[in-house]
């Protein structure tokens, strides 16, 4: 399998090309409300878990009918697997996509970096990373939902591994190992998001100074 590009973008419905009928009108309305419905079962799920998620709460509190959320999703699964997406779509568009108008490696990775802890900081999702939170509640749960947090961790450890190539391409290789390195990075990333929430303001500064010295010369 080729190596994911994360600055791609997902698809969106596209638009009725002929006039315009009700049946295209109420599917444009119908998928509108279903990304607006994911985003937020994200915001949720990155304080309570995507456990904790429930169309009837989702429905209370964007002002929806139960049955209306019920009828997009059809199951708690796929409403757990739909914020997952959105969650990805999101930390696209926040940190993969913007760190990648820089050039590649070095200067990419520190792109990637101060993303990261800007999305953490900010935070892009109010209870932080989506992934530091979710992640620990379902590696011991096999399913899609589980598959789906492991192949959106496969995909940014691929992008750290691919600009960490880059980089020791370039001469800048402190390190020996780009996998081993792009877990260091992740792993730094993750504690600097839980020491974000626990107000240790250092924290980011911290996963800089672990970034810098990977990338030191050799």
């Amino acid at each position: 399998m080729s190596e994911p590009d994360l600055r791609r973008p997902g698809p969106d419905p596209a638009p009725s090309t002929g006039g315009a009928q009700p049946t295209d009108r109420r599917l444009l309305r119908g998928a509108r409300a279903r990304r607006t419905i994911a985003r937020h079962a994200a915001d949720v799920a990155s304080l309570d878990g995507l456990t904790g998620l429930s169309i009837g709460r989702l429905a209370a509190d964007l002002g929806l009918s139960k049955s209306g959320v019920a009828t997009l999703f059809g199951s708690k699964e796929r409403l757990q697997l739909a914020a997952a997406d959105a969650a990805r779509e999101a930390f696209i568009g926040a940190v993969a996509r913007p760190a990648a108008e820089a050039p590649p490696g070095a200067a990419r990775l520190r792109a990637l970096t101060e993303r990261w802890i800007s999305y953490a900081e900010a935070p892009l999702f109010p209870g932080g990373c989506f992934w530091a939170a979710n992640l620990p509640e379902f590696d011991s749960r096999p399913g899609p939902v589980r598959d789906a947090l492991l192949d959106h961790r496969r995909e940014w450890l691929a992008l750290l591994t691919r600009e960490l190539r880059r980089a020791a391409e370039d001469g800048a290789a402190a390190f020996r190992d780009a996998d081993l390195a792009a877990f260091q990075i992740d792993a730094v990333l993750t504690a600097a998001n839980t020491a974000l929430r626990l107000g240790d303001a250092t924290a980011p500064d911290k996963a800089r100074r672990t970034v810098e010295d990977l990338l030191a010369p050799a």
